[in-house]
């Protein structure tokens, strides 16, 4: 009995939660769709399937899946360069790497990408969205690159203030400046009572009241009567246009950042609850075939979304029954009432958008990356900065070059710190770091600068490792000095308990 009385309110839970996840995501959907290039009804394909299909078998159970706005600018360099049926082969190949890295368990590895590519790869998404989707909130269109974009925005403003006559460019900026308002007030004075409702929802559902009451004649969403009719099947002429460089490190690319955006977020999500961890294999199992289904249609496609994540967590989700149930609604919805989402204008959803990639620059995220260092910022900004003025693989891979980089002068650094005192013909030397063979040279100069007949008494504290090279060399140098009148004195027992060394080299210094 008290198993039964658990189990119908753990899905009474799922299911409130459930429709605050939907409120929270059908706005999103349509958006992302519209930002990749896409007509809305995919993203609400995106958002149906990783709900329904996704929810089910995925590994990290509170964690909802959906179209995320940090794949939306490589989606849209993926149509315009291959056309919908072959980005949709695209996506179809990303999620089969993404089935096969999480059967070959490789879903931890994906986690160790640095913070610092991640968070400059969201924030220039961000500013791309934000450059993007503005022209579409005052109902102008959006240029061909992101850097266009954003220095075209002054322009896109002057026809919002000044709008062309015949043109309507003023009515559209004051429903998305309105949508926009409405979020940032609502989420700010919202009623505790409420909080479970989306302010992008309330922007949404305004925006669409507004329009409706002073029918403004300004662009609506286009859903078509007959929804199966966006649906675009992968060709063989676009199965040509997959053979190539370009398309190759398109598809591991998509693969490797929607891998890295779930997979963070799934981390995240385990942080918000004290329910079961994350299986981090089964979860990329899952979005590979979530995006396969999605490629095999022309749909955008999916990553774990913190966004939509939280909000279950926070409506109280027990289960992944409230991400299946919410998938349910989004397919009941553009099954039933596809009329109802017709209403709503462009201009409003880009406001979302806009909204949206604005909390992607999350200033935090620097702050954070300030405590670490001036190099992890280095790496943000290089990352941002190749996003906004090439695109988002060149932005990504100048990301992961540098912090390469970074990692290699770390693994060569040995820093020596000598104290020699004349009068007394003794030195001191202090090292710091890594002593390996790429660093050899350096430690010869110093030892060399030393007079033969000094006393050098080498301090190893500080010492993180040494290779045999190293040792070598310190070995040599001990006898020649030995030789000479001198000495260098080495806590060879010290070094062999901390690095395993074998006997022989603490037997050759005593002899």
């Amino acid at each position: 009995m008290n198993f039964l009385k658990s189990t119908l309110s753990g899905l009474a839970n799922d299911a409130i939660a459930s429709v605050v996840v939907f409120l929270v995501a059908l706005p999103l959907c349509m958006g992302i769709a519209i930002a990749s290039g896409l007509p809305p009804a995919l993203g609400l394909a995106t958002g149906i399937i990783g709900g329904v299909v996704v929810g089910s078998i995925s590994g990290s159970p509170l964690q909802v899946s959906g179209p995320a706005a940090g794949l939306a600018v490589i989606v849209f360099e993926a149509v315009r360069e291959f056309g919908v049926a072959g980005m949709g082969l695209i996506f179809v190949a990303a999620g089969v790497l993404q089935f096969f890295a999480g059967r070959w368990k490789l879903g931890q590895w994906f986690r160790a990408i640095s913070p610092a590519v991640v968070y400059g790869m969201l924030a220039g998404i961000g500013i791309l969205i934000v450059a993007g989707q503005f022209h579409l909130m005052v109902d102008d269109k959006s240029k061909s690159s992101g850097l266009e974009n954003l220095l075209l925005i002054p322009e896109s403003l002057y026809k919002a203030l000044f709008p062309p006559e015949g043109t309507q460019h003023h009515l559209a900026a004051a429903i998305g400046l309105l949508t926009l308002l409405a979020i940032l007030l609502w989420n700010k004075f919202r009623p505790n009572s409420l909080k479970v409702i989306p302010g992008t929802l309330v922007g949404v559902v305004l925006a669409t009241v507004v329009t409706a009451i002073f029918q403004l004649d300004i662009k609506h969403v286009p859903i078509p009567t007959d929804i199966w009719s966006v649906f675009t099947l992968p060709s063989v002429e676009g199965l040509s246009r997959l053979i190539t460089p370009w398309a190759l490190v398109t598809v591991v690319t998509v693969a490797v950042i929607a891998s890295a955006e779930t997979l963070l977020s799934a981390a995240a999500v385990d942080r918000m609850h004290n329910g079961v961890r994350t299986d981090y294999d089964k979860e990329l199992t899952a979005q590979g075939i979530g995006n396969i289904l999605c490629g095999l249609i022309g749909a955008p496609p999916m990553t774990g979304v913190i966004v939509r994540s939280s909000a279950n967590v926070q409506a109280g989700a027990r289960s992944r029954a409230s991400a299946v149930m919410h998938g349910v609604w989004l397919l009941m919805l553009v099954l039933l009432f596809p009329s109802l989402l017709r209403l709503i204008p462009m201009a409003s959803l880009a406001g979302v958008l806009v909204f949206t990639g604005i909390k992607l620059v999350n200033v935090e995220h620097l702050r954070k990356l300030n405590t670490y260092g001036r190099m992890p910022v280095v790496i943000y900004a290089a990352t941002v900065l190749g996003i906004v003025t090439v695109d988002l693989l060149t932005g990504v891979l100048i990301g992961l070059a540098l912090t390469t980089a970074k990692l290699v002068w770390k693994a060569t650094r040995l820093e020596i710190e000598a104290l020699i005192d004349a009068d007394t013909n003794h030195a001191d030397l202090h090292v710091r770091g890594l002593a390996t063979f790429v660093r050899l040279p350096y430690l010869l100069k110093v030892l060399d600068s030393i007079p033969p007949s000094y006393q050098v008494h080498i301090h190893t504290e500080h010492l993180y490792y040494i290779d045999h090279t190293c040792l070598d060399v310190l070995k040599a140098s001990a006898e020649q000095r030995a030789a000479q009148g001198g000495c260098l004195i080495v806590h060879w027992e010290q070094l062999q308990k901390r690095f395993h060394l074998d006997s022989l080299t603490v037997s050759v210094e005593k002899s």
